[in-house]
């Protein structure tokens, strides 16, 4: 299954590691000093200022999306596929 995390781009489910919020990030040194290694890697997927950061197995994607609602489509996926 797939996941909707901004601008028409879909990420595997099975691939996501982690969906954080902006905020957790802005109040921690670690994401920041993350974020910086992996510029390579980071897609910004935001024309605003980003609302979540979505880690896969081989990216780092700032969504535009909130976490919560990042959440709940993850969640409903999940309701479907049973």
């Amino acid at each position: 299954m797939y996941i909707h995390i901004g601008e028409d781009l879909n990420v595997r489910a099975k691939d996501v590691i982690s969906i954080l919020d902006k905020e957790s990030v802005n109040s921690s040194s670690l994401i920041e000093e993350f974020l910086k290694r992996h510029e390579g890697n980071l897609i910004n997927l935001s024309k605003n200022p980003f609302k979540s950061i979505v880690i896969t197995s081989d990216k780092v994607y700032l969504s535009p999306l909130a976490s919560g609602t990042l959440k709940r489509r993850s969640s409903q996926m999940n309701i479907q596929d049973f």
